[in-house]
C-alpha cells in the first residue's frame, strides 16, 4: 500500500490573515487576495470556503469600523465648529471651517457659501471651497434663479442629481454658465436661518451624479445652522463695538450700562464654560437665572408662532426665547421675576436659547446613535451568533452590557382593537422601538425592531422571574406609550457571551408566548410561558415539567409527604369518578364524610377556583405527569 503524501498547511489559505488588513486599514479590494492566493496555491474547498466566510466577516467589520468613525467625525466636526463660535474672532475663518468640514464630512468636490444682500436683492457668494472657476466665484443669484436661489427665496434644502437635466429651477445663461465652467453636476444647497430670515445658502457639489442621502442633508442643515450663528455672532460683535464706541463718548451711560455689559459678558463665559464641560440644558437655565436675576427654565413642546422666531417675546409676567434647530421647536427658555429686560439682557436670553438647541441637539445625536448600536449588537445576536464571541462581549461592555449575567428575550408588539393604517403602523412601530430602546438602556440590556415589533434582551436581576419582568416592560412600556403593549418572555438563557446560540431560541420562544396572550385575549399582559399553564409547555422550549407540576398541585403534594395524608389520591380518584364525592367514597373505601373533609383541604391548598374547567383540565395533566415521573422514579 503506498502512502498518500503529507502536504503542508498553506500559509495564505489562514484566515487570521484578514485581522492584518483590519488592523492596517487596507481598502476593501485587497480581502479578494488572500482567496485569490488560496485558490491559485491548491488550497481545498473547506479552506477555501472558511476563507470567503472570513473575508465576509472582515468586510462586515470594516464597514461597522468605517460608519463609526464616520459618525465620530460627523460629531467631533459639530463640536468642533461649536467650539470655534464660542471663541469667534475672525467670521471669515469660522465660515472657511464650516465650508471645509461640509466638503470633508460629504466627500463632495466642491463646497461653497453664499450670503443674501438684501440691498441688491440677490445672493453673492462668500466662501468657496475646491472652486477652481473664477466666473462661478463671482456669481451672483437672483432670488427664485438657479439652485441657489430657490433655496434663498423658500427657506426649504433642495437637491438635484443633474443641475442641467432639472427643470424645477430657473435656469438663467449667467448661472448655468458659471456652473459648467465649474464643471458641477450634483448639488445639494440648504439655507442659513436666523429666526424665520434666510440669510445666505450652503452648498456641496460634485462635478459627477450623485444621491445626497437624508442623513447628509441634515448634517450639511446643522453646519448651516452653525453658519447662522457664526453670522449671528459677528454681528453681535459689531453691534457691541459700537455701542462701546458710543459708550466712550457718553461717560454717564456707560455708568448706566454697565451692570448689563458685565452680566452679558458673564453669561458669556459661563455659557462657553458649559458647553466645552459638557453642561446639559438645565446647566444653561440655572446660569442665565443667576445673571438675569430671575428664575429661568426649560420647557418642552411647541410654541406659539409669535414666540417661534427666534427672538425673545414678553408673554403675560414671562420672557420667552423659543429654542429650536433645523425649524423644529425643541422648546423653550422661559424667564420670570424681571418684568423688563433691556435689548442686552434680552439678546443673553436669545444666546442662551440658541446654545440649549445645541446641547439638545448633540444630546439627540448620540442618543440615536447608541440605540442604532444597540440595536446592532442584539441582531448580530439573532442572525449571526457565530460570530467572535469575544467581540461580541467587547462591543457589550461599551454599552455597559453584562453578557456574563443570565438575561431573558422579550417579544413587544403594540395591540389595537383595529389594525391602523400602513402609515400609523410605521410610526407605532418607531414609538414603540424609541420607548424599547430608552427602557434597554436604562436597564443595560438590548432592543431591536423586529417581525412588526420589538425584541429586548434584559438582564435577570436577584430574585427576578421571567413572567415579573415581562409584566414590568407591557406596564412600562403601555404606559410610556399610552396604549396597551402586549409582551411575551422567553426562559432565563445563561450568559449571551458563553452562550450566544441560545438567543435566537428564546427569541422565538417569546414571539410564541406573545401570540398566545394575543389568542388568549390578554392583550396589553405580559407573561412568560410559565404563566400559561399547560399551553407553557407547549410554548417554553424548556418543557419544564416538574416546574409545571410543583406550580400546579405543589401544595398538595407537599401537604401529602409532611403530614402522611392521601389527598393526591383522593384528588386523582375524585376527578377518575366524575367530579362525584359518592363514586369518589366507593373508589377509595372511604367514609363519604371524609371525602368531603379532603375536598374541602383541597380547595383551601390550591385555591376556590381550582374546580373550574380550565383549572381542573391543568391538574389533571398535573396529576397524571405526577404519576407518571412517581412511576419511572419507582
Amino acid at each position: 500500500m503506498s502512502e498518500e503524501p503529507l502536504h503542508e498547511p498553506d500559509p495564505s489559505a489562514d484566515p487570521a490573515a484578514y485581522l492584518g488588513l483590519l488592523a492596517r486599514g487596507a481598502p476593501a479590494e485587497a480581502y479578494d487576495r488572500p482567496v485569490l492566493l488560496a485558490r491559485a496555491s491548491g488550497a481545498g474547498p473547506a479552506a477555501l470556503a472558511a476563507l470567503e466566510r472570513a473575508k465576509q466577516l472582515a468586510l462586515r467589520v470594516r464597514a461597522e469600523l468605517e460608519g463609526r468613525r464616520r459618525r465620530e467625525a460627523e460629531l467631533s466636526a459639530l463640536f468642533e465648529t461649536a467650539h470655534d463660535l464660542a471663541g469667534l474672532r475672525d467670521l471669515d475663518a469660522v465660515l472657511r471651517a464650516i465650508v471645509q468640514r461640509a466638503r470633508s464630512l460629504l466627500g463632495t468636490e466642491v463646497a461653497y457659501l453664499s450670503l443674501n444682500d438684501p440691498a441688491a436683492g440677490d445672493t453673492y457668494m462668500r466662501v468657496t471651497e475646491g472652486s477652481v472657476s473664477a466666473r462661478f466665484q463671482q456669481l451672483r443669484l437672483g432670488m427664485g434663479e438657479g439652485l441657489g436661489g430657490l433655496v434663498a427665496q423658500t427657506a426649504r434644502p433642495y437637491v438635484t442629481e443633474s443641475y442641467f437635466d432639472d427643470e424645477r429651477f430657473r435656469h438663467t445663461r449667467a448661472i448655468d454658465s458659471g456652473v459648467r465652467d465649474e464643471g458641477l453636476v450634483a448639488i445639494l444647497g440648504v439655507p442659513l436661518t436666523l429666526g424665520s430670515q434666510v440669510i445666505g445658502v450652503l452648498y456641496a457639489a460634485d462635478r459627477r451624479a450623485r444621491v445626497f442621502e437624508r442623513q447628509q442633508v441634515a448634517l450639511l442643515g446643522s453646519l448651516a445652522a452653525h453658519a447662522a450663528v457664526a453670522i449671528d455672532t459677528a454681528n453681535l460683535l459689531a453691534e457691541t463695538r459700537s455701542a462701546l464706541a458710543e459708550l466712550e463718548r457718553a461717560n454717564g451711560i456707560i455708568r448706566a450700562h454697565s451692570g448689563v455689559i458685565e452680566r452679558a459678558s458673564e453669561v458669556h463665559d459661563r455659557l462657553t464654560e458649559l458647553v466645552l464641560r459638557g453642561g446639559g440644558v438645565h446647566d444653561v437655565a440655572a446660569a442665565v437665572s443667576e445673571v438675569l436675576d430671575g428664575a429661568v427654565e426649560f420647557t418642552e413642546g411647541p410654541l406659539p408662532a409669535e414666540s417661534a422666531d427666534g427672538h425673545a417675546t414678553r408673554r403675560g409676567d414671562a420672557w420667552v426665547a423659543a429654542v429650536s434647530a433645523g425649524g423644529e421647536a425643541l422648546g423653550a427658555l422661559v424667564l420670570r421675576g424681571q418684568p423688563d429686560l433691556d435689548p442686552v439682557d434680552q439678546r443673553t436670553l436669545e444666546r442662551a436659547a440658541m446654545v440649549t438647541s445645541l446641547l439638545l441637539l448633540a444630546r439627540r445625536s448620540a442618543g440615536e446613535a447608541e440605540q442604532r448600536v444597540r440595536g446592532e449588537l442584539l441582531d448580530d445576536l439573532l442572525d449571526a451568533p457565530e460570530r467572535d464571541r469575544r467581540l461580541l462581549k467587547e462591543r457589550a461592555a461599551r454599552l455597559r452590557t453584562d453578557f456574563d449575567a443570565p438575561h431573558v428575550v422579550l417579544a413587544a408588539r403594540l395591540d389595537r382593537p383595529e389594525p391602523p393604517a400602513t402609515d400609523r403602523d410605521g410610526a407605532d412601530r418607531q414609538r414603540l422601538w424609541s420607548a424599547a430602546s430608552h427602557l434597554a438602556a436604562t436597564r443595560h440590556g438590548l432592543a431591536s425592531a423586529r417581525d412588526g415589533g420589538t425584541v429586548l434582551l434584559l438582564p435577570l436581576g436577584p430574585g427576578d422571574t421571567a413572567a415579573e419582568l415581562a409584566r414590568q416592560t407591557a406596564k412600562h412600556l403601555g404606559g410610556t406609550l399610552r396604549e396597551p403593549v402586549t409582551v411575551g418572555a422567553s426562559s432565563p438563557v445563561g450568559a449571551p457571551a458563553t452562550h450566544p446560540g441560545d438567543i435566537a431560541p428564546a427569541y422565538a420562544e417569546a414571539r410564541r408566548c406573545l401570540d398566545a396572550l394575543r389568542l388568549l385575549g390578554r392583550s396589553g399582559e405580559g407573561a412568560a410561558a410559565q404563566d400559561l399553564g399547560f399551553l407553557g409547555l407547549l410554548l417554553a422550549d424548556t418543557r419544564d415539567i416538574a416546574g409545571f407540576v410543583t406550580r400546579t398541585i405543589g401544595d398538595v403534594v407537599a401537604y401529602d409527604r409532611s403530614r402522611g395524608t392521601d389527598l393526591v389520591r383522593t384528588l386523582d380518584a375524585y376527578f377518575a369518578s366524575g367530579m362525584s364525592p359518592v363514586r369518589t367514597k366507593d373508589e377509595l373505601h372511604v367514609h363519604v364524610n371524609t371525602v368531603a373533609q379532603r375536598l374541602e383541604r383541597i380547595g383551601r391548598l390550591l385555591g376556590p377556583d381550582w374546580q373550574s374547567p380550565p383549572r381542573a383540565l391543568e391538574i389533571q395533566l398535573a396529576l397524571r405527569l405526577h404519576s407518571m415521573s412517581a412511576a419511572v422514579a419507582r
